[in-house]
């Protein structure tokens, strides 16, 4: 219990020490020393409850349940105000509509006699590790990336020291998520990931668009987080004993009992995931600095909302309310692949893959069989380390190239080696490790083959699958281009960054190369200790593994080898060679210069059309699903 505790309270009391701290090395010295203790706790909570299976601790619920009341409402007293300045009254409404549901709650539940609040299981390690480890290191590259930040954006306050303090507290609210057994304190840290990402968002609050995006992302978040109080308001009126207020009890009942808080919990896990029509705050959260995205597209706060599907996964099996929720994910991840061919802003273009691997997880955890639980953990874990990687990685060369454009990274091997095959690698293992190539094509398709009407979701993720492979490979192409002699650019990249970017690119092969470890003794055991029976790796999936392995490390570092004495051919064009400086002779010997650039497709694949589309289904889809429930026609 001590482990969880302190993993929970050590980062929130370090953000105490980062508020007073002023700019300098020894603030810089201090986040680094916090985020090697945080994984350093880490890794020793792995190696103490790797094979433990579900443990639960007693706590005494009183006064901390008090003082996160107290918490709350001082957050709701806060967020009231920031509404009510800049007249954003439709969120006032919600917090307190919110606040007022929660309260009237905890009057109807009586206190309880257990006390296992804590707990942690395989796949609270494997969440854990992944906030302790990638969030840590996330921290880490924010000291030298906010320091050229600032130099960028010199008249912008620098308003650091709070911004370090989110990041930890951030990281604390997870820890809670994901050790919480008491939906009550699941609640509440989930909330305060709903307020650090409000106020990372608006970092360069003097910005208009900035504090609209800020804005935009605590509105649809408070619309689940009402979603996640109605539970509460269920329970009481169901069970006012508060046996039901334990996430455990709750799942024990069974769908007959617990199918309609299942629902509530999965509706906020949509909107915090950002699977349509929710998306659209996780876009707009690009304006942030890019350590805010890296953490919330990795390890943070999308990673509550899938987490929490997953979780009610059993719930939702073989039931129409799951049925429902995977058709939202699947949508959204055909959908928003496809919005990312049009983009060639790097950071939109991640945004929108993420978007679509949740919504792959989300489809795996809707259905809720063994298998596709399975699938959905792995796909947690690879997308987490890639992201991560590549966000940090774009981050990097934004600052050194002055600019975040694929088109602009052209040659980015030749101009900044290590950085680009650091991409190279992360980019091999998104399209490698979650589409298919070991995880979908196994596990995915036959869970969804199984499923009710199970061939829409197959044909969902056949052509979203297809998508992904076309805009990663255009990146990947515009990176490994070399369409003249590449100078090394002059740049210094902080030992921060580096810090950072090399333990990911690290932890991105060696979870390629022990994917079957990691399976074994985290994900087997908790799919076999809820259904009695999981997944395995079939002889051709080892196949597949083994070339993954081979695309995703050897294949990137051979790129390093670059012979000083190589010949570079002129290009071919139109019959005849390109000159040097890329230019050829055209018709009637008018010289052309040559213009490479990708396809877009804007037309086919647009934001705003496709949005339109996926937002319109979607909402159809979670309309049903809700009144539904609340009719009693579905379960």
């Amino acid at each position: 219990m001590e482990l969880l505790v302190f993993l929970i309270l050590f980062p929130a009391l370090a953000a105490l020490v980062f508020c007073i701290l002023p700019n300098g090395r020894l603030r810089d010295t201090i986040v680094v020393l916090v985020s090697a203790i945080i994984i350093a706790v880490t890794l020793y909570l792995f190696v103490m409850f790797a094979g433990a299976g579900t443990v639960y601790f007693d706590i005494e619920s009183g006064m901390i349940s008090q003082i996160m009341t107290g918490l709350e409402i001082i957050i709701s007293a806060g967020l009231l105000y920031l509404a009510a300045k800049y007249r954003q009254y439709l969120i006032a409404g919600l917090v307190v509509v919110q606040l007022g549901v929660v309260l009237y709650a905890e009057s109807l539940i009586q206190e309880t006699a257990a006390l296992n609040n804590l707990f942690i299981d395989p796949f609270s390690i494997i969440m854990a590790m992944i906030i302790g480890i990638i969030g840590s290191l996330i921290c880490v590259y924010s000291v030298g990336y906010m320091r050229d930040y600032h130099t960028h954006h010199a008249d912008m306050p620098d308003k650091r020291r709070w911004f370090f303090a989110l990041l930890f507290v951030f990281l604390a609210a997870m820890f809670g998520v994901v050790f919480s057994n008491n939906l009550f304190w699941l609640f509440f840290f989930w909330e305060v990931t709903t307020l650090c990402s409000f106020l990372l968002i608006g970092y360069n609050w003097g910005d208009e668009q900035t504090r609209k995006n800020a804005f935009w992302a605590l509105l649809l978040n408070l619309v689940g987080g009402l979603g996640f109080a109605c539970t509460f308001a269920w329970i009481g009126l169901t069970d006012p004993s508060g046996g039901l207020i334990m996430m455990d009890t709750l799942l024990a009942a069974g769908p007959a009992v617990a199918m309609i808080p299942a629902a509530l919990i999965g509706f906020a896990g949509l909107t915090k995931a950002a699977q349509m029509p929710f998306s659209s705050w996780l876009v707009g959260a690009m304006i942030a600095p890019t350590p805010v995205s890296a953490l919330l597209h990795s390890s943070t706060m999308v990673k509550a909302g899938v987490y929490v599907i997953v979780r009610f996964a059993p719930i939702y099996n073989v039931t129409m309310v799951g049925y429902l929720i995977s058709l939202v994910g699947g949508v959204t991840f055909l959908l928003a692949s496809g919005i990312a061919i049009s983009q060639s802003n790097a950071k939109k273009v991640l945004a929108y893959s993420t978007i679509a691997n949740l919504g792959l997880v989300v489809a795996c955890a809707g259905i809720g069989s063994y298998a596709a639980v399975w699938a959905a953990i792995l796909l947690i874990v690879f997308h987490a380390i890639a992201k991560s990687l590549l966000f940090l990685s774009v981050g990097t060369v934004e600052h050194k190239i002055g600019s975040r454009d694929i088109e602009d990274m052209t040659g980015l091997l030749g101009r900044m080696p290590k950085v680009a095959v650091m991409m190279i690698i992360g980019i091999a293992g998104m399209f490698l490790a979650p589409f298919g190539m070991l995880i979908s094509k196994w596990a995915a398709l036959v869970a969804f083959l199984d499923a009710p009407y199970g061939f829409i979701l197959v044909l969902l993720l056949a052509f979203g699958s297809a998508v992904t492979v076309f805009f990663w490979t255009k990146w990947l192409g515009k990176l490994i281009e070399v369409a003249w002699k590449p100078e090394p650019l002059e740049v210094k990249i902080s030992n921060h960054e580096y810090g950072a970017l090399v333990p990911l690119t690290v932890l991105m092969v060696a979870v390629c190369i022990g994917f079957p470890l990691l399976s074994s003794y985290l994900v087997v055991p908790y799919v076999f200790g809820i259904y009695g029976m999981t997944a395995t790796l079939g002889q051709a999936n080892m196949i597949i593994m083994v070339m993954m392995v081979f695309m995703v490390l050897v294949m990137p570092l051979t790129l390093l080898h670059f012979r000083k004495d190589r010949k570079i051919l002129p290009r071919y064009v139109g019959g005849r060679p390109a000159t040097s400086d890329m230019h050829f002779k055209g018709s009637i010997g008018v010289q052309r210069p040559v213009a490479l650039g990708n396809y877009y497709l804007a037309n086919y694949f647009g934001e705003q059309r496709l949005s339109h589309i996926g937002n319109g289904v979607c909402i159809a889809f979670i309309a049903l699903m809700l009144a539904g429930i609340l009719l009693g026609v579905i379960a």
